[in-house]
């Protein structure tokens, strides 16, 4: 008798808040725009990853018969910067089994190849849903039982941690946090009581998860604004490449009008962005977001940048999310918090601190439109580009150093 099959995704809300605020624009602004997307480890796993090939289908075949729930809906339509129309294409959706494949590289024989490409409304939300399958079926293969112990007691050490930093005297900006541990999770389970815990004995530094199904279930506000996909596609999209991120958060803002105001700057690096964030985006955004690159250094830049524009970094929020654990988030809240609002986004180090390596799992956009596009990090090894002549070009038009 064979064994019961599991599937790790049950709901569409199951994934990260921005894939929804990012499909939104997309499908009101851009909606006939196609999309490639490759999935990516960059660390070596422990077992190999080729061996899941036949799960990780059958996971993904269960994945694509689901749809919205009218009580689903009637959640994200009750967030104010959804909007009706979007919830009445929802409504319809579901993915599509045609426009994702996975297979075993030639040259990689231990690991594994997954590609989805199609209409980018339709392919878009595919990624969280993947990589939390992929980390679930892997883990799956080690003692759950040890490992929900470990990540129990774990989890217990770091809200001593808050407990602790409870009774130091206060900063000028208090210390706040979000959960955003969905893509690299150790599993479904785990992860769901992981933030009910925190919901429960975090307070008042927990603000928030970026999973919306959680959010809902636990009452807690759902957190994100945009990824490096939505800069990277406008590379493709009707303007000069050199205006791309522009183009992108005026797009932003012309869709949101004051929500979602945090700004993501790796795309092409800190430094190119700030080129483009000038006085009007530093006016119009509520903040910024570090992803790569050496933390304490971007929060500088982007302290100097905000005095250099004549702006209150006091009236700004610096968000933090690039594989914090809470230490690091310590030490950069007793940085920064005395001269701007800070916020920590932490992931893996809360999903998935369980006694195993964690897998350093991605999935990106890489071509849009019939082209190449790319992501160039401020730190070593988190770029992907598949065509290295647009990632040329693209360091020339932004004068981006070799990291």
């Amino acid at each position: 008798m064979g064994k019961r099959f599991e599937p790790v995704i049950v709901s569409l809300l199951d994934t990260d808040l921005y894939k929804f605020t990012m499909m939104q624009e997309i499908l009101h602004h851009q909606p006939e725009t196609q999309a490639e997307y490759a999935f990516k480890c960059r660390n070596v796993p422990v077992l190999p990853l080729a061996a899941l090939r036949d799960e990780i289908e059958a996971q993904l075949d269960a994945l694509c018969t689901l749809r919205f729930s009218e009580v689903e809906l009637a959640y994200l339509g009750g967030l104010r910067f959804i909007k009706s129309d979007f919830i009445d294409f929802l409504r319809l959706f579901q993915l599509q089994r045609k426009f994702i494949k996975v297979s075993v590289p030639e040259l990689d024989p231990r690991g594994l190849e997954i590609r989805v490409a199609g209409p980018m409304v339709h392919c878009m939300l595919f990624e969280i849903f993947v990589l939390a399958i992929v980390n679930e079926v892997y883990f799956r293969q080690f003692d759950a039982a040890e490992a929900l112990e470990i990540g129990r007691r774990n989890l217990a050490a770091k809200i001593d941690q808050l407990k602790l930093l409870a009774q130091q005297p206060a900063r000028k900006h208090p210390f706040i946090f979000f959960e955003f541990g969905t893509r690299r999770r150790f599993s479904r389970a785990w992860h769901e009581e992981m933030v009910a815990t925190l919901a429960e004995q975090g307070a008042p530094f927990m603000r928030g998860t970026s999973s919306v199904e959680l959010a809902r279930r636990y009452g807690l506000t759902p957190i994100g604004t945009m990824a490096h996909e939505y800069l990277q596609a406008f590379q493709s999209m009707g303007s000069r490449l050199r205006d791309f991120q522009r183009n992108a958060l005026e797009h932003w803002v012309h869709e949101y009008r004051g929500d979602l105001g945090i700004a993501l700057t790796d795309v092409v690096g800190m430094d190119a962005f700030l080129r483009d964030f000038d006085l009007y985006f530093c006016k119009l955004f509520d903040g910024l977001r570090h992803d790569s690159g050496d933390p304490f250094e971007w929060g500088e830049k982007a302290l100097a940048h905000y005095e250099a524009m004549r702006i209150d970094a006091n009236t700004k929020q610096l968000v933090f999310s690039d594989g914090l654990d809470f230490e690091l988030a310590f030490a950069l809240y007793h940085r920064f918090a005395d001269r701007a609002r800070v916020g920590f986004g932490i992931g893996t180090h809360l999903s998935n601190d369980c006694g195993q390596a964690p897998l350093q799992i991605v999935m990106k956009l890489v071509r849009c439109n019939g082209q190449a596009v790319a992501k160039v990090s401020d730190s070593s090894g988190k770029g992907m580009c598949e065509d290295v002549n647009f990632l040329n070009y693209l360091r020339d038009v932004f004068q981006i150093k070799t990291v």
